[in-house]
């Protein structure tokens, strides 16, 4: 009988699937990473700052500290907008610039 012929080409079929999906999903994260890798290193550059995840994190936290002060500013609370703002400076002047 060739049943066990039939399953042992059943299962290389699926496992041949399964490795694809797997060889697909990794160059797809591969290839996030490595653009998202790229966008950091470009916009590390293009401010003037040394390309790390604390600068970037910094970057963003400053970020959105001066977009609190604008809105603050926006709602007329001119002494939380100027707090707001300082703040942003501080942390947006601290970073690492070649």
């Amino acid at each position: 009988m060739q049943s066990g012929n039939f399953f042992e080409w059943l299962g290389a079929l699926v496992g041949a699937v399964i490795g694809g999906i797997v060889h697909a999903l990794n160059f797809v994260v591969h290839g996030l990473g490595h653009a998202a890798g790229d966008f950091s290193g470009g916009l590390a550059g293009s401010l003037g700052m040394h390309d790390s995840m604390l600068n970037i994190v910094l970057l963003v936290i400053g970020l959105l500290l001066l977009v609190s002060g604008i809105r603050a500013l926006l709602r007329r609370a001119i002494l939380a907008g100027v707090i707001w703002i300082l703040l942003a400076a501080l942390v947006l002047g601290k970073l690492a610039i070649y």
